[in-house]
């Protein structure tokens, strides 16, 4: 049983963020605009980490200038995700974010100096193809987003790139204060969102409230940590594989929940990216 634990706690993690975009939606008709719900559930989130924390509060001092790339690219990566979610489809949303293995891949290259094979280029092509199948529209000129949430689709994987060669670089610093980072980016990133629109402080009942604070103690809170515990103990290709099932659940659940159904075409865009993605992970693993 100890062996599946982190087999387990992944499949956890894509369920629940191929599930999410549900109860935000319930919220967002509630009256809580995606960035109130980013701020506020994040905040939660990040409020239950620092007593766990606190007593190594002066390496998270120490080290925040060096941690500030991490929590902005992470903060844009979940509020990004989130507003997408509530403005576009769910599928379209997922396959476009799950472009992030390869902007991972290019970022390792650029900022590590890590090589990359002709097996890894030919799958950052096979995923570009795939991503410009996706987005074409005819008539419509060069294949690219046309729609809020395609741009912020594809932002999110790109800031969860970089988030990633961020946490990847700062090996010296603990798992406990990156996560601490990265949600306290969100908070910080959803109220400069908030700011920026001149989004007005929702005029939700305390049950809708209530009920983001729990999405961030419960979903956001668990899920994080599942990730972080499967990926530490599961080899880059297998953890790849299982996370994969995010895409399964939500295509499962915006056809049950919202009739929402995906073009045969941008399926098959999304098969070159998620195919691309297995590929970069076994070349990682192979490394």
């Amino acid at each position: 049983m100890h062996a599946l634990l982190p087999v387990l706690s992944l499949l956890y993690a894509a369920t629940v963020w191929g599930t999410v975009w549900y109860p935000l939606r319930l919220l967002a008709d509630a009256g809580i605009a995606g960035p109130w719900q980013a701020a506020v559930s994040y905040l939660a989130a990040a409020l239950a980490l620092l007593p766990f924390y606190w007593p190594r509060r002066r390496e998270l001092a120490r080290r925040a200038a060096s941690l500030m790339p991490l929590a902005v690219t992470a903060g844009w990566a979940n509020v990004a995700f989130i507003v997408a979610m509530l403005e576009g489809t769910v599928v379209r949303v997922l396959l476009l974010f799950y472009l992030s293995p390869v902007w991972s891949v290019l970022l390792a290259h650029w900022l590590l100096g890590e090589r990359l094979t002709r097996r890894t280029w030919a799958a950052l092509g096979g995923a570009l193809g795939g991503a410009a199948l996706m987005l074409y529209k005819p008539g419509a000129g060069l294949p690219l987003p046309t729609d809020l949430a395609d741009w912020l689709g594809l932002s999110a994987g790109l800031a969860f790139a970089v988030s990633n060669v961020e946490t990847r670089r700062l090996q010296d610093v603990g798992l406990q204060a990156k996560t601490l980072a990265a949600w306290a980016g969100v908070v910080v990133v959803a109220g400069a969102w908030v700011g920026a629109v001149a989004l007005p402080l929702p005029s939700a009942g305390a049950l809708p409230w209530l009920g983001t604070v729990a999405l961030g103690l419960t979903a956001f809170f668990s899920a994080t940590l599942a990730v972080q515990y499967g990926l530490t103990r599961l080899p880059v290709q297998r953890s790849a594989v299982i996370l994969l099932v995010e895409i399964v659940v939500g295509a499962v659940t915006a056809a049950w929940l919202a009739g929402e159904y995906t073009a045969p075409r941008e399926w098959i865009g999304g098969l070159l990216i998620l195919g691309a993605g297995l590929a970069v992970a076994r070349a990682e693993e192979g490394k």
